[in-house]
């Protein structure tokens, strides 16, 4: 059984184990070093209440184990970018194309949708055919690609972006609510 709850800095081991074989052995990560436990409960807190980090655990009670994460983060320093946020995905090898991630990142657009936010944008490092069919499952439209960007690995990489519309943008805009008083929301 696959649950979706809020994350908490006691996943951020967890957390930091799933993401290492994206940052060590491929593209999908641009960071040369994975952050270990320390550094990913930092970036977690560095949210502040307003960024949504949820996990995706499988199992019952205290026996559940978190198999995936997501995360929307700042899409930009500016204020003017403060509706926009930017998101990640990333899953245990042992669940990849189950299902489990389009769950997770379901229940993570619902949840920036009820904060308020307007728009969502995925950045994927290509090529990456799996997570751009996740992103366009769950609304995200190809918006742009960056040529040759990254370096890693001994080659060159683009990087494409998605953008998902959360809500109307209006006209003033409303400020997004905080992700510690909305929760986890699945429609």
């Amino acid at each position: 059984m696959i649950a979706i709850r809020p994350a908490t800095t006691g996943d951020a081991a967890t957390i930091a184990a799933i993401y290492a074989p994206y940052v060590l052995s491929g593209t999908v990560s641009f960071e040369s070093e994975a952050p270990d436990t320390r550094q990913m409960r930092q970036r977690m807190t560095a949210s502040d209440g307003l960024y949504p980090w949820l996990v995706a655990t499988s199992g019952v009670g205290d026996d559940a184990a978190v198999v995936g994460y997501a995360y929307a983060t700042r899409f930009r320093e500016r204020a003017a970018y403060r509706y926009v946020v930017e998101t990640s995905i990333y899953l245990s090898g042992s669940v990849q194309r189950q299902g489990v991630g389009r769950l997770l990142y379901e229940a993570l657009v619902d949840t920036l949708r009820a904060q308020g936010f307007t728009q969502a944008i995925g950045v994927i490092a290509l090529p990456n055919d799996n997570s751009i069919s996740l992103h366009e499952a769950v609304g995200f439209r190809r918006a742009g690609i960056y040529r040759e960007v990254g370096y890693k690995q001994g080659r060159w990489l683009d990087v494409g972006f998605w953008q998902c519309a959360l809500n109307e943008s209006m006209v003033p805009p409303v400020e997004p609510r905080r992700f510690a008083d909305v929760g986890v929301v699945r429609a």
